[in-house]
């Protein structure tokens, strides 16, 4: 990412990376840096019920201790990242038209949609979303 982009919109696939070695990649970590350095990530309401479930799920599938679980979390949520309440309004006459037009779950048009009206980067390491956002014209954070 430039160093003139000081916001971005973070996707769980990111953070979700940041916990595990086996899914970590370059991209994700040098995201981490940039929040680390100045940076600033902006979720939908989303974003840590969707954190949250990953690590859920892989602490029942005994990839992840409950105390892993909550180290991870505790360190994310120190992080720079602002969560934007979701209303009904916006997720049925904003965010539902977008995941008609890109194909895309609700879920991950929320994260489109607000990188559409804020006019902000996207920092995702989902493919389809990847593509989405590339199809809306909305900036990928690069790194």
């Amino acid at each position: 990412m430039k160093a003139a982009a000081k916001q971005f919109v973070l996707d769980a696939s990111v953070a979700v990376a940041w916990c595990f070695e086996d899914e970590s990649s370059e991209f994700a970590d040098r995201i981490l840096d940039l929040l680390k350095t100045g940076s600033e990530a902006i979720t939908p309401a989303i974003w840590p019920l969707e954190l949250a479930n990953a690590l859920l799920m892989a602490e029942r599938r005994k990839r992840i201790s409950m105390a892993e679980v909550v180290a991870q979390l505790s360190g994310i949520r120190h992080l720079p990242v602002l969560i934007e309440p979701m209303d009904s309004a916006r997720a049925f006459d904003q965010v539902l038209p977008v995941a008609r037009q890109q194909h895309l779950t609700e879920y991950d048009a929320a994260y489109l949609e607000l990188a559409l009206r804020r006019a902000l980067p996207l920092a995702t390491l989902d493919d389809k979303l990847r593509r989405a956002a590339r199809q809306a014209g909305i900036r990928l954070a690069s790194v």
